[in-house]
């Protein structure tokens, strides 16, 4: 199975509401598409959002670095040199993440075709069905908390807060939260690196005194600061959760060396796709540190392959991955089915992805 040709196409879904962190607001997915042919005329499918101010990855920066760099690289080369490709394609080009997770998700996509099985059952074969949170937008306390019952009331039993906007605001957003869903209820919140380090600690130890009872914080402070990370983590009792601050296996050494972190969140568009993400779990399951697998704002492409990882590996126990069920339709034939917070991987070989409508070809 060699491949012949790497094409591109665009995808635009409304989201159902507006996305709000504290580093952005978004009201479509826009993502790029990957489409790799081979001359066995089996197709392998990959997806890349820009996430300009996390990944540094502008659309315009992930088309580039896929025409100029990572296609001529690969054009030719054998499926079944599969290391080979990964090699050729993490040095292609340096940084670039997304648009190597891309071309990443795609070749795995056509490696679980070349051996007639879905990808998960190749990485591990965990299990089959897996749950996941569902993200509330940063907004008024009283607007989150009608946000959050209306999630509870579709089935979730985990909700993730967007907070680091302004923390005193953040604790009320929080208390209103908590008060309405009641105590049943998982809370996990996401600072997006939007507190300083002192200020993350008082916040979250007022959390603490009022008894809000949350799971986890997932990066409260700038993704630079290790020392930060780890001042909140030395200080806190809820479990510092990196993310951010984790793009790589090396990144993921040098959080769990210095005990930064209680877990890790691995994310595809950060690890440049499944091949170094697989590293980090392995380096996770030597510190006997637990993952989340999470997404940025993607359709269900390359969610489906985040579905895959976490399906395969017991080492993920927290799953992120809301994405395209926030979108107000999906335009993927095939993939993982999600049922609001159930998702199943489907047994179609790779990923199963079997089209996509309204792609635009670039």
């Amino acid at each position: 199975m060699k491949i012949t040709d790497i094409k591109l196409g665009r995808i635009s879904v409304p989201l159902k509401t507006p996305f709000k962190t504290a580093l952005r607001t978004v009201n479509n997915v826009e993502d790029t598409i990957v489409i790799i042919e081979t001359d066995t005329g089996n197709i392998g499918y990959g997806e890349a959002p820009p996430t300009g101010v996390i990944t540094g990855d502008t659309t315009g920066a992930i088309i580039g670095a896929i025409k100029d760099h990572i296609k001529p690289s690969l054009i030719g080369m054998n499926m079944e040199n599969f290391e080979d490709i990964m090699l050729k394609l993490h040095s292609s080009v340096v940084k670039n993440t997304s648009a190597k997770a891309a071309v990443d998700i795609a070749l795995y996509d056509l490696y679980g075709q070349m051996f007639n099985a879905p990808v998960y059952k190749l990485l591990g074969g965990h299990r089959e069905r897996i749950n996941t949170d569902i993200t509330i937008s940063v907004n008024e306390p009283e607007e989150m908390a009608k946000d959050s019952i209306d999630a509870v009331n579709l089935g979730y039993d985990t909700l993730k807060i967007k907070v680091g906007k302004d923390s005193k605001l953040d604790i009320k957003r929080l208390k209103s939260i908590r008060e309405a869903v009641g105590k049943n209820i998982r809370i996990r919140i996401d600072a997006n690196q939007g507190w300083k380090p002192k200020e993350a600690v008082y916040t979250l130890r007022k959390i603490e005194d009022l008894g809000i009872d949350i799971e986890l914080v997932e990066q409260p402070v700038l993704a630079h600061d290790i020392e930060g990370l780890k001042l909140v983590t030395d200080n806190i009792n809820i479990p510092v959760l990196a993310d951010e601050s984790v793009f790589s296996p090396r990144d993921a050494i040098k959080i769990l060396q210095n005990r930064a972190a209680d877990l890790i969140n691995i994310k595809l568009m950060k690890t440049g796709g499944l091949y170094n993400a697989l590293k980090i779990v392995s380096i996770a399951e030597i510190y006997g540190v637990e993952c989340m697998i999470g997404c940025m704002l993607e359709a269900k492409v390359s969610v489906t392959a985040a579905v895959h990882l976490a399906a395969a590996k017991k080492i993920i126990t927290k799953i992120d991955l809301d994405g395209p069920v926030l979108c107000s339709e999906d335009p993927i034939i095939g993939g993982a089915v999600f049922n609001n917070s159930k998702i199943k991987v489907n047994d179609g070989f790779g990923f199963g992805i079997e089209g996509i409508k309204g792609i635009e070809y670039i």
